[in-house]
């Protein structure tokens, strides 16, 4: 069976003419000196390599919500999982050079740990530990979906034990035992593979690799489903009972896609770390978790592109809205998800498809106007 086009072909000029458009943002800044018309600032890359980060984890959000119908409140773990993984090994490359000039990072000596412990072996690999990035997150999912799915739980219930798991979490991480810097979490990193981490070269490499991941993860989500095993899980979404009549197995449909989400949030969280300079347990709040799901919604959940956008938009508010009114914040993030639960249930893709089969055609324009004139004449 032959598969579907991923994207239409003006779809594709879009995907790419905003790739390469992202992509040139890191050359600006090396080449062209600070004043000059055409100088970004290391800020602006920084913020928007933040921001894909975060559109990379509303991708992986959207792929079980939009399209299998799993409505997560817990991602947030996943993705401050994935950065803990890499903030293990950056905390390991400061190497003497921070306050205490010893090799156990300075939370450790500041809480009279002698030596690491068992489960900090290795990290100093920098491989070991994108390896970690991957399968803790995958691990935890796994095991904690099969046990929800081979329950049958799903809808609401689903959605408070996620939501449950993550708060569980950071309460864990906020500890100082547990070996992962308590409140203040990993920060002051210097290095990565030998590279000063605040070097413009560096941050660049960063913010490239970003972009690079985020295209390939949407063009794998995309093409996930547009395939065959797409139809099953959109099926699951609207008629799991069905599904299972005809003698599909929902649960390893499920767990599939759930586990793979996970991933994805997982590589987010381990490329949002070096590039923010700073991983804590906070970023595990039901708070962070909740806001994901506004990101997809906002954008328009089940289009895959449309939680891209919609994390673009809404962490652009915050930026802006956190400075202008730092204490009504949550207030506007409520009110904006509400409006759009009201007015735009499919989201800003959803009302930019709606404007365009409404507007008229060039010939009925055309048409239009000139009736227009000769009335008036």
């Amino acid at each position: 069976m032959k598969h579907a086009s991923l994207f239409s072909k003006s779809a594709w000029t879009a995907l790419v003419v905003v790739t390469v458009v992202a992509a040139l943002l890191p050359c600006l800044n090396l080449v062209f000196p600070d004043g000059h018309a055409l100088h970004v600032s290391g800020y602006v890359l920084s913020l928007v390599g933040k921001f894909m980060c975060y559109a990379l984890a509303a991708l992986a959000l959207d792929l079980v919500w939009g399209y299998t119908g799993i409505l997560s409140l817990g991602h947030g773990v996943f993705f401050a999982l994935g950065g803990y993984a890499h903030g293990m090994y950056l905390m390991r490359a400061i190497g003497r050079d921070g306050v205490y000039q010893s090799n156990l990072p300075d939370f450790m000596v500041f809480l009279d740990w002698k030596t690491y412990p068992w489960y900090w072996a290795m990290t100093d690999s920098f491989w070991y530990c994108m390896l970690l990035v991957v399968l803790v997150p995958g691990v935890l999912a796994f095991v904690f979906g099969y046990f929800a799915f081979r329950s049958r739980i799903k809808g609401v219930y689903f959605s408070i034990i996620t939501q449950a798991m993550t708060y569980a979490f950071m309460l864990l991480f906020f500890r100082n035992d547990t070996g992962f810097g308590g409140n203040n979490g990993f920060t002051d990193f210097k290095r990565i593979l030998g590279y000063s981490i605040t070097a413009p070269e560096t941050r660049a490499v960063l913010y490239l690799v970003t972009l690079v991941l985020l295209v390939g993860a949407l063009l794998l989500c995309r093409w996930i489903v547009t395939s065959r095993l797409g139809r099953v899980l959109q099926a699951v979404r609207d008629s799991e009972s069905r599904l299972m009549f005809i003698g599909y197995n929902p649960l390893w449909f499920k767990l599939f896609v759930w586990t793979l989400s996970a991933v994805l949030c997982g590589i987010a969280g381990a490329l949002y770390v070096p590039q923010v300079g700073i991983i804590n347990p906070s970023e595990m709040s039901p708070a962070n978790s909740i806001e994901m799901v506004v990101w997809a919604a906002v954008g328009g959940r089940g289009t895959l592109v449309g939680p891209i956008i919609g994390a673009f938009t809404v962490n652009g508010l915050k930026s802006w809205f956190t400075a202008a009114f730092p204490d009504l914040w949550l207030f506007a993030l409520g009110l904006l998800f509400i409006l759009v639960t009201l007015f735009m249930q499919k989201g800003i893709l959803g009302l930019i498809g709606k404007l365009k089969r409404e507007a008229p055609a060039p010939e009925e324009a055309v048409a239009a106007a000139q009736e227009s004139t000769k009335e008036v004449a």
